[in-house]
């Protein structure tokens, strides 16, 4: 699975009966965990905003985020290092345990957004997001396009829009606020194609086994839950309506 991919352009591969149903499958599998995921993330969301208790441990009404909540984020960070430089050491149940946290924290350190943003507004930013996320995917899978140069660019547009965000926490200008959120946007469609792609090529030029694909599939869909989460939250600050 950690394997460097081999050089091969997309249009150079002629995808035979076994390889598209070698690929389908394991896209699949990397949707399900996604999607799953995902699921998870909103549910925890939607209790926590729902708990008081739950609301007053994490977030304050005059200071913002408290000390647990910088806990949690850094446990998130972590978790995501931990689980993509040490899957080759762990048991494919190990994880998808760990997977599962991961969404589960994600949703406690995110439930802020039913604070700020109307019901309304969330719903149908989501929804605008799960159709430019299949839309960027889909056309990933299924161009002929070389996307492997996009990597660097993107990459380095995410390091940039990450110290922007840095920076405007102090400065606060609106400015920078709304061309980080754009740019974030683009960013993220992106890296969602690039990721696609990058997945899809994985199959087709390494030889996987059951357990190894089974934890590749759980790599992939903690990169495509990123990107997720992440274009969801760059299109909220833009579409979504405030309380």
């Amino acid at each position: 699975m950690e394997k460097t991919l081999n050089p091969i352009p997309p249009r150079s591969i002629t995808l035979g009966e076994s390889e598209l149903a070698r690929v389908n499958v394991f896209m699949r599998r990397v949707y399900n965990w996604m999607a799953g995921g995902l699921a998870l993330t909103a549910l925890v969301a939607w209790w926590a905003q729902g708990t008081p208790a739950v609301v007053e441990a994490l977030f304050n009404p005059t200071t913002g985020p408290t000390g647990l909540f910088w806990i949690l984020a850094l446990a998130e960070l972590g978790l995501v290092f931990g689980l993509s430089g040490l899957v080759q050491r762990m048991s494919a149940g190990t994880a998808g345990l760990l997977f599962a946290v991961y969404s589960a924290l994600n949703g406690l350190t995110i439930s802020f957004i039913f604070m700020i943003y109307t019901t309304g507004s969330l719903v149908s930013t989501f929804l605008v997001c799960a159709g430019t996320f299949a839309v960027a995917s889909v056309w990933a899978y299924s161009t002929k396009r070389d996307l492997t140069r996009w990597g660097s660019f993107l990459f380095m547009g995410l390091i940039g829009i990450i110290i922007a965000s840095l920076v405007n926490f102090f400065l606060k200008s609106p400015m920078l606020y709304w061309i980080v959120s754009y740019l974030g946007v683009g960013i993220f469609v992106g890296l969602t194609a690039y990721d696609t792609q990058q997945l899809k090529l994985m199959v087709l030029t390494n030889d996987m086994g059951e357990e190894v694909a089974a934890k590749a599939s759980i790599i992939g869909a903690l990169k495509l839950y990123l990107d997720f989460i992440n274009l969801f939250l760059m299109l909220l600050r833009i579409m979504g309506d405030r309380r």
